[in-house]
């Protein structure tokens, strides 16, 4: 598998995080690579989900919508956690790097079909044009529609 650069901007450009994952697959519009979990300590928590170093993302980036999706496995049990959406300005995919710039907001999607809007605040405090900001909750409302699609019936 090739690998790729992920770059992860703020608004002001400054890099606030940069790792390597496999490419997955690529689309016009759209690529989907792998990476393992790794942070400073060995568990992260939003809320009752709990990320571990070597937890399996895969991660979607478009360079045609203003968000990206990580599905997000275990480690040991390799089943599905749930997913991880962070608003951003579409990505920008090169042959080897996808960059992109994170716009705070973030929806969290357990496999059960509940959601939880993450980093309001943050997002508020953004300083961001009233356009782009409206941008990003149209954005928000393509992402609720399609994991409310992918919801299993009752």
């Amino acid at each position: 598998m090739t690998t790729i650069q992920v770059v992860k901007l703020d608004v002001s450009g400054t890099i606030t995080r940069q790792y390597e994952g496999k490419v997955v697959e690529r689309g016009p519009h759209a690529i989907v690579i792998e990476a393992p979990f790794v942070a400073d300590k060995p568990e992260v928590v939003f809320l009752d989900l709990v990320l571990r170093t070597g937890d399996r993302f895969v991660e979607t980036y478009f360079d045609d919508r203003g968000y990206n999706i990580y599905e997000i496995y275990d480690r040991d049990s390799l089943g599905l956690k749930g997913w991880y959406c962070n608003l951003s300005r579409p990505a920008r995919i090169t042959a080897d790097a996808v960059t992109w710039v994170d716009l705070a907001l973030d929806l969290l999607v357990w496999p059960d079909g509940r959601r939880a809007l993450l980093d309001e605040d943050e997002f508020a405090a953004l300083s961001i044009s009233r356009a782009e900001r409206e941008q990003v909750r149209r954005d928000l409302l393509q992402l609720e529609q399609h994991f409310e699609r992918l919801r299993p019936p009752p």
